[in-house]
């Protein structure tokens, strides 16, 4: 007996230091500091712009390579002094780069595009291998991405003339990244089956970075993801297509439903199109399904994305007006509707996300204000803060 009691007299104050210890584990305070992060899109290699910083005719892989040099210089710039989220502070860590498709351009052969296994390797270049940003945690930022109907397209063929006829170099690598495997390949990946639709928790909202638009299809795999999800916890969509998606995106509804130079549906979203059968109808079914959605999952408090390749801030009311989601569009360093002809216009999105008062702010970024000296600082642009309350 005596000998038991002694046991337990040298082990009690043993047992409470452990117990305090894992007290203070279980308080840990989890980091409350604002989140930043960088949003462009469409970076289309393959293609050439027009003009860039004196030259003509100039490449992808060249532009795309001057913009994330830019992008690593982020981090020594101060952000403007207006009203937006650490508005007057030094930029100093950048978290993540959000990518919103359209890594390679179609390869039609009367555009002479390159392969999409070569798009890929030098996306890999500019954007995995030279991007040099580092988050809070000195770990270089982490590039979350999804494809675009360009890279969707190479993968299941297209109704012009492609060389080669298939190519799903840059779906491989899109879901091998994103999903930390090595295990598909441009010879493996299965459109049909291999869908890039994952999620992650940052600073408190929950990010939804889906394959395209949230079709029928895709909102399948979202009911799913949502209910692990508190209602209190906002929520993010990030696509490539725009909330008022195109028509000829869907699959076709005619005959076997094919891809053809006829009906002219890119089949690269699941759900059949029923809103007409062709694809100059427009999408109000398509769009009422996902608002319906919307309505019922009312903790989606933005979306970002890319396909319409224009800087651009605004409320997506769905087809009959009677729904109000936050939206922002990104340009495209190859194709923007109003960089394409005024290289000065060249824009990317800087994004604060505050985890305290659950508010995101994105500011546009005029990267290439002064085309003959490309060394010149960047310029702030427009910016919107978004409550995700």
């Amino acid at each position: 007996m005596k000998k038991s009691i002694c046991k337990a007299f040298y082990l009690a104050p043993l047992v409470a230091l452990l117990f305090t210890a894992c007290k203070k584990d279980d308080n840990k305070q989890e980091d409350q500091s604002p989140v930043q992060f960088i949003f462009t899109s469409d970076a289309h290699y393959g293609i050439v712009r027009a003009a860039f910083q004196g030259k003509t005719n100039v490449d992808a892989h060249t532009v795309n390579a001057a913009m994330i040099a830019k992008i690593n210089g982020m981090p020594d710039l101060t952000l403007p002094a207006d009203d937006g989220l650490n508005a007057s502070q030094k930029i100093g860590s950048i978290d993540y780069l959000f990518e919103g498709g359209d890594i390679a351009n179609r390869m039609e052969v009367s555009a002479a595009v390159q392969t999409g296994a070569a798009s890929w390797e030098q996306f890999k270049t500019d954007y995995l291998q030279n991007l040099s940003i580092k988050g809070k945690n000195g770990q270089k930022a982490e590039v979350l991405m999804v494809p675009g109907n360009h890279d969707v397209s190479n993968s299941i063929g297209y109704y012009a003339v492609m060389s080669p006829v298939t190519d799903a170099s840059s779906m491989a690598n899109i879901y091998n990244l994103m999903f930390k495997t090595s295990t598909k390949t441009a010879a493996n990946f299965n459109p049909k089956t291999d869908r890039i639709n994952y999620s992650r928790d940052i600073a408190g909202v929950h990010f939804c970075f889906i394959q395209m638009w949230p079709d029928s299809s895709v909102r399948v795999w979202m009911e799913s993801d949502l209910k692990a999800v508190a209602e209190t916890t906002p929520v993010v969509i990030v696509a490539h297509d725009q909330p008022a998606v195109v028509s000829n995106h869907f699959t076709n509804p005619n005959g076997d439903h094919g891809i053809n130079n006829t009906d002219k549906f890119d089949n690269v979203l699941d759900e059949m199109f029923k809103s007409g059968k062709t694809a100059s109808v427009a999408d109000v079914i398509e769009q009422r399904g996902f608002v319906a959605f919307l309505k019922k999952h009312t903790n989606i408090k933005a979306y970002l994305h890319g396909h319409a390749h224009e800087s651009k801030f605004y409320t997506y009311a769905g087809p009959d007006n009677d729904v109000a989601l936050p939206t922002v569009g990104a340009d495209s360093p190859m194709k923007g509707v109003v960089s394409g002809a005024d290289e000065t216009k060249l824009t990317y999105h800087f994004g604060v996300l505050d985890p305290k008062t659950k508010t995101m702010t994105i500011r546009e970024v005029y990267w290439n204000p002064e085309p003959a000296n490309p060394a010149a600082a960047i310029k702030w642009g427009n910016k919107i803060t978004i409550s995700l309350k």
